[in-house]
């Protein structure tokens, strides 16, 4: 088994989506913290950037995460941020130091 991995995930908003994007989030949140191997899946905003929204996650391990990556709920987030979002998602993966 691999080593617990933790995900920053930045996602920003179209202009006039915020609302829109933050539903869609708030949705894939409440069933993520259900999933086997979440340990931690949390959303923030950014008060310095409007529309700007950031995933902080930990996962008990690279499958967990890869398992979460094809479940219903965030392939339906991935599909509603094609039309919503400006750019790519800015991905991180990390592993903690200590």
């Amino acid at each position: 088994m691999s080593e617990e991995v933790t995900v920053v995930a930045t996602v920003q908003a179209r202009a006039g989506m915020e609302a829109e994007v933050e539903g869609i989030i708030r949705t894939c949140v409440s069933a993520t913290r259900h999933e086997s191997g979440c340990r931690l899946y949390t959303a923030h905003t950014d008060p310095q950037h409007a529309g700007r929204f950031v995933f902080i996650e930990r996962w008990e391990s690279r499958e967990a995460l890869a398992k979460h990556e094809q479940e219903p709920h965030f392939l339906a987030m991935a599909e509603a941020f094609k039309t919503r979002i400006e750019g790519p998602i800015e991905v991180q993966l990390l592993r903690e130091l200590v």
